[in-house]
């Protein structure tokens, strides 16, 4: 016996008795109405699974009208239980109708008793379904919170920094791409969420991708996903970060270090506005708000022949500048309590307090490493701090001026640093020039640079 709840509505007793005896050996629960006025007062009718339902009710009329309003009334009180419409005078007008406003089937009096049970048993799956995908819906709605949920937050109140956030607001409401550059640790990832919290893309995903890390041979299967087969490790079909994307937004982080090969692959994307699977030749349309950022200089990289021209202006609509800690001006204080908090909650350390020579240390110091690095300077002074107030001597700055190489001994990873920033600073942050000069490859050199950022 079927685990579900049927009710009967017709004023034909004997209709009701046959159904009632019919249905009550196949479901849990058969009940039976006389008078369709009922409906409004009948209790838990969003427990009923199917509802069979008569299309007429008073003598002499047979349009179906009757019936269709109360499809409607007992859609409108429970929208996902499943309701067959049943009349002795068939028409495929009426039927059609029936099932556009919202009927799962339709009956013709006097029925075949296995056909019936057939159409019940269909509507009750029917119903099954909704529930199942109304539970998906809210574990995937519940899901996307999830992962936009925002740990990190936007910290500070200088003029530099509001009037990013002004232009960030504007913006947000808008489907536009966006690129956003600031120097290594200002926060452009950040910004990117900021973007899409303020937009109506909002309860749908965030996707991160960093360029930097994805060689050119994974490129297509990382952002366009493939077709099982396509390549020996490919065992089942895999969408990509733009399928992944679809209806939110795509962050596609350091740009500035994407071949022209790849490029060529990504303005297509971008244009088309769909892509292809590697191994398929379906296109697969794609709804995405793009944002994109990157710490290079793409005007001169055009210049210099190592950035598509046409791709800039793809994903330039709009551009945003994210100014460096040391243009900040009264925010290094502001997120230096702000990271003082969060570590001594983390390391059970309450109580601590920067005294003001040590403020006056952070705040003359230039932060090349931007927030990145106030951070981590902070979390390492709240875990070496032995009392309740942090000193000057309690913050380990590394500004070395370039002559102090040649009179002081430092470490490998001090002098790999410098020689890096240096390189990088000469070449105005084009990776791929900074790299051919250091006598390493683009990837190898991204890899050293978050190394040295952690």
């Amino acid at each position: 016996m079927t685990n579900a709840n049927i009710l009967v509505i017709d004023d034909n007793k004997s209709v009701l008795s046959a159904l009632e005896i019919l249905l009550q050996f196949e479901y849990k629960s058969v009940k039976t109405l006389f008078n369709p006025n009922q409906i409004s007062s009948f209790p838990n009718i969003k427990e009923i699974d199917i509802v069979l339902l008569d299309m007429n009710f008073s003598a002499g009329v047979n349009t179906g009208n009757e019936g269709l309003f109360w499809l409607n009334e007992i859609k409108k009180k429970s929208p996902n239980t499943s309701v067959i419409m049943m009349t002795a005078y068939g028409a495929v007008d009426l039927a059609v109708k029936a099932l556009k406003q919202g009927a799962s089937d339709f009956i013709l009096k006097p029925w075949n008793n296995e056909r019936l049970l057939t159409t019940v048993k269909s509507a009750y799956e029917l119903r099954k379904s909704k529930e199942e995908i109304n539970q998906l819906k809210k574990k995937e709605s519940h899901l996307k919170r999830f992962i936009n949920e925002d740990k990190n937050h936007i910290i500070g109140n200088s003029k530099a920094l509001i009037a990013v956030l002004n232009l960030v607001q504007k913006v947000a409401k808008t489907d536009v791409n966006v690129l956003i550059t600031g120097e290594n640790g200002t926060g452009k990832e950040l910004i990117a969420r900021e973007l899409h919290r303020l937009s109506s893309r909002k309860n749908e995903v965030f996707i991160n991708v960093d360029m930097g890390s994805i060689s050119d041979s994974l490129f297509e299967s990382e952002l366009f996903g493939h077709a099982k087969g396509s390549f020996t490790d490919a065992k089942e079909d895999r969408a990509g970060k733009f399928e992944a994307a679809n209806l939110g937004s795509l962050f596609l982080d350091e740009m500035g270090n994407l071949s022209l090969q790849t490029q060529a692959k990504l303005l297509s994307a971008i244009q088309n506005k769909s892509i292809v699977r590697v191994g398929s030749n379906k296109p697969i349309d794609v709804d995405i708000r793009l944002i994109c950022a990157t710490n290079c200089n793409l005007d001169q990289m055009v210049i210099d022949g190592l950035f598509r021209e046409d791709l800039l202006y793809r994903i330039n609509t709009i551009h945003i500048e994210v100014p460096p800690l040391r243009e900040r001006e009264g925010d290094i204080l502001v997120l230096a309590d702000f990271f003082l908090k969060q570590f001594a909650n983390k390391y059970d350390k309450s109580g601590l307090k920067i005294n003001n020579l040590a403020q006056e240390k952070l705040m003359e110091y230039q932060w090349p490493g931007n927030i990145r690095e106030l951070q981590h300077t902070m979390e390492r002074a709240v875990i070496l701090s032995e009392g309740n107030v942090l000193k000057p001597t309690d913050f380990l700055l590394h500004s070395k001026p370039a002559q102090s190489l040649e009179t002081e001994l430092i470490t490998l990873d001090e002098m790999e640093h410098h020689m890096i920033s240096r390189a990088l600073e000469l070449h105005d942050g084009n990776y791929s020039a900074a790299a051919e000069q250091l006598g390493v490859s683009r990837q190898t050199l991204y890899n050293k640079m978050k190394k040295l950022s952690k």
